[in-house]
């Protein structure tokens, strides 16, 4: 005789957390998440379906396999997860739980998932994150991201929390997370466009390459001066 797991039908899809890492493809047009530790290789959208990542044929998830998107049901479980060093870098996702999943004690493993926020740290030098900047490494098309705050982004590859969000699609939202947090979303599909705070982030963002811009000119002014 064969247990078998009960079954649950609710009428609204559970909401899990997770954390991640932002992403964007080599050529700039798309953006997404990486994993953290099971199927971190296998970059997903905002709204994506799992598949085995030892490349079996069974549908995710299966009761006898790891497959299958992870995610936990408290959000301060997720956010404890952000306080181990190799998980710094990451944000935190709050995360639609569809179609068929298997409930555990600390959370779920499920076959679909819409990412419905994505809350991004502060940046390495404490300030808040107005942008996601080059992260240094990757998965093969995929630059990885991590908070920035207009004065350190530099001359890196990087989008402000709002471009990412649009670039993601599907109604994706992105926050800085600090004491006085800056809420990003997409705005895709409003009559009004970008609203302040995304314009103030994006300005910051422009100000901040021009000023290093600057820097560089000046610099290389200075080689023409000493040469001539």
């Amino acid at each position: 005789m064969r247990l078998r797991l009960p079954e649950e039908r609710p009428t609204e899809p559970p909401t899990g957390y997770k954390i991640a890492h932002p992403v964007l493809s080599q050529d700039g047009t798309r953006a997404g998440f990486t994993g953290v530790s099971l199927g971190g290789a296998l970059p997903y959208g905002v709204l994506d379906e799992a598949g085995c990542v030892y490349g079996r044929r069974h549908r995710a998830p299966h009761r006898r396999c790891d497959c299958g998107f992870h995610c936990v049901h408290e959000r301060a479980t997720a956010e404890a997860l952000l306080c181990t060093a190799e998980h710094r870098a990451a944000v935190l996702l709050e995360v639609s739980v569809l179609g068929s999943y298997i409930r555990f004690e600390r959370g779920f493993r499920y076959a679909r998932q819409r990412v419905r926020t994505a809350t991004v740290g502060p940046c390495t030098c404490g300030a808040v994150a107005g942008a996601l900047a080059d992260a240094g490494w990757g998965r093969p098309g995929w630059r990885a991201l991590t908070a920035a705050c207009a004065g350190c982004v530099r001359g890196r590859t990087s989008l402000s929390l709002a471009s990412f969000a649009r670039l993601a699609g599907d109604g994706l939202r992105v926050r800085a997370a600090a004491g006085g947090a800056v809420d990003v979303t997409g705005g895709l599909g409003t009559a009004s466009g970008l609203g302040v705070s995304e314009l103030v982030a994006e300005a910051a963002l422009l100000q901040a390459r021009l000023d290093w811009f600057q820097s560089q000119l000046a610099r290389l002014d200075e080689r023409g001066t000493q040469s001539g």
